[in-house]
């Protein structure tokens, strides 16, 4: 699904094509507004399905280089068109989407950075067989915004990672916030003001890195 901004100026156009994650499909509310509110901003903005939402399947329906041929054919539509193609490209998303942009970031795929939310740097709930070997291989800045309670990526692991990055990385912890970005009754937190956060911790980071939107 393509979002085109109302006014998109030539030599500035800034695209972010975002993948859902492993239990939802483009749908994810937290995916949807994401997208609506970046092309507010003036970006591009794509998100898709991978084969097993299409299909109504399991994640693990699709092989990673399944999924990776998906990810690459979104990115290949912004740029049927060269007259429109974008000057900024930005990929990522969540979860499983998230790392299939990070696998598709250490090919030879000119991307201006990365977008990770809920990045899964482990096995649910075993952080101690955390593997980072992709980060390490991106030269990509990167952002990855993470809820504190995600089962599939102990924050403080993501740190100790983090600093053996060698691209420029930024990391924005959302507090009791869960995988889905999801926050309990208990913790008073408005979901719209979590879902807020994420949205401007992306917004800062993209005007950060090619000037205002």
């Amino acid at each position: 699904m393509l979002g085109i901004p109302e006014w998109w100026p030539t030599g500035s156009r800034v695209a972010v094509v975002l993948a859902h994650g492993s239990t939802s499909d483009l749908h994810d509310p937290l995916l949807e507004h994401v997208h609506r509110e970046l092309t507010l901003r003036r970006c591009l903005t794509l998100r898709f399905n991978f084969p097993f939402a299409e299909a109504r399947k399991r994640a693990s329906s699709d092989s990673p280089e399944r999924l990776d041929h998906a990810f690459r054919a979104a990115i290949a539509t912004l740029g049927r068109d060269p007259s429109a193609a974008p000057a900024h490209l930005f990929i990522g998303g969540v979860g499983l989407g998230a790392r299939v942009a990070a696998r598709l970031a250490t090919d030879p795929i000119r991307v201006d950075g990365l977008v990770l939310l809920n990045y899964p740097l482990h096995p649910r709930g075993k952080p101690e067989l955390a593997d980072a070997e992709d980060l390490y291989r991106i030269i990509s800045p990167m952002l990855f915004v993470q809820g504190m309670r995600d089962p599939s990526c102990d924050v403080d692991r993501l740190r100790d990672a983090l600093v053996r990055v060698g691209a420029p990385t930024r990391l924005q912890v959302v507090e009791s916030a869960d995988a889905a970005f999801k926050v309990t009754k208990k913790s008073g937190i408005d979901p719209r003001a979590v879902r807020h956060a994420v949205l401007e911790a992306i917004a800062t980071w993209l005007e950060d890195q090619v000037g205002a939107l």
